[in-house]
């Protein structure tokens, strides 16, 4: 197959797996490359960073996208068309003060002693077993604690939160069967009866507005900023879903490139002051979301091509991370990288508003694990996530010591 054949709804064999090698291969012949839908790959960085830039000629808002895909109305369409991530300005414009006012830098630093303790608890948890699931165990566990911690979500009450994140996640995969359709669909509605019944609790007896968010956003700011009760409703789903997946793939995916890249792993444990370098790397690298969308709202010139206002564009993150024009030997995992202008986080007024967040729990995960076992290694077994969109996995067996 040519590289100015591929198609993203039907992508070749091989590329689920390593979809590394196709990225350089239309990087080099086809960077922007129109689809048999009528859509466009875009891989540059150099397009990727305006794209994001520019919320004029780009817009965010997929309902002409999704109505089609989830059906109008349903429960998937009205969830990925409210939340923050694909809505435009005024309701991005509202929903993301609030969530921002907070996530202030002074809020995640109160974060973090309670993380340190999460993530050694974690650790005590899994000392003395002969093999352990470092997803299951370690990463998938640590930002279903710390974004519960935010919406103040009860404890007990935390368990369905995992399935209910992948279910509605992978349904913004390019191609769906039956079966995910209808997972997507259930996902929400049960995860909207469980929110209305928390947020009535939550407005009946309102936690401190300073550490939970989930309050915060109830009472808005005013006349001027406060949601709906739909809005409400799906952007905690949202938050719920949004802090969950990718940075349990970041944790996971750096643990697995340290074990691949012994190198990197030990010239980490002798220079631990390398891990924030370390983590914007595993994000360069490996990105937890290597695809993003937008829909051009006039004719407009990308990378030489005239295309079309009203076209959907899928922007490949992950190949624009590998890109030569900006990357010195861009397929080489170094710890110590430095500058690095990964899009993990997508850039302009749509950068990941929980991008701090997500740094500190990468951190302090692996960072507190490399400490407490050094020599972890991992076993045969890995089980990929699966997913085009969202990169990772569903399982890491390991033995620690």
């Amino acid at each position: 197959m040519s590289i100015t054949e591929f198609n993203l709804a039907n992508p070749p064999e091989g590329f689920l797996e390593d979809p590394f090698p196709f990225y350089d291969a239309l990087l080099r012949a086809a960077p922007v490359l129109p689809q048999p839908d009528g859509s466009l790959l875009v891989c540059r960085h150099t397009d990727l960073d305006r794209i994001y830039r520019d919320t004029t000629l780009f817009s965010s808002d997929k309902k002409k996208v999704f109505a089609p895909k989830f059906g109008a109305g349903s429960p998937l369409f009205e969830h990925h068309t409210t939340s923050l991530v694909f809505s435009d300005p005024p309701l991005h414009t509202r929903v993301r003060r609030i969530m921002t006012s907070a996530l202030t830098p002074r809020a995640i630093a109160r974060m973090e002693p309670g993380l340190v303790e999460t993530v050694d608890c974690l650790l005590d948890g899994l000392a003395g077993a002969a093999k352990v699931d470092l997803i299951e165990g370690f990463a998938a566990s640590i930002p279903i604690q710390i974004i519960g911690n935010l919406l103040d979500v009860p404890m007990a009450e935390r368990a369905p939160l995992r399935d209910w994140s992948l279910a509605i996640l992978g349904a913004l995969e390019p191609a769906l069967n039956t079966d995910q359709l209808a997972a997507g669909h259930r996902a929400v509605e049960e995860f909207r009866a469980y929110l209305q019944d928390l947020i009535a609790r939550r407005r009946a007896s309102p936690g401190d507005i300073d550490t939970d968010v989930l309050t915060r956003l109830i009472n808005g700011e005013g006349a001027d900023g406060t949601l709906s009760e739909t809005e409400l409703i799906q952007n905690c789903i949202f938050i719920l879903n949004a802090g969950h997946e990718t940075t349990t793939n970041l944790i996971g995916n750096g643990l697995a490139l340290l074990n691949d890249h012994p190198d990197q792993k030990q010239r980490l444990l002798e220079q631990p002051e390398l891990i924030k370098p370390a983590i914007e790397e595993v994000l360069r690298f490996r990105s937890p979301n290597q695809l993003g969308n937008r829909e051009t709202t006039a004719e407009v010139d990308i990378g030489g091509m005239q295309v079309p206002a009203g076209t959907n564009l899928h922007l490949l993150i992950g190949a624009a991370n590998r890109d030569p024009e900006v990357f010195e030997k861009p397929g080489v995992f170094d710890v110590a990288r430095m500058p690095n202008r990964h899009l993990a986080f997508a850039g302009g007024p749509h950068v990941c508003v929980g991008l701090t967040l997500a740094r500190l729990e990468g951190r302090v995960a692996i960072e507190r694990l490399l400490h407490r076992f050094p020599g972890y290694r991992l076993l045969p077994g890995r089980v990929p996530g699966g997913r085009i969109r969202f990169r990772g996995y569903a399982a890491l067996p390991a033995e620690l010591e």
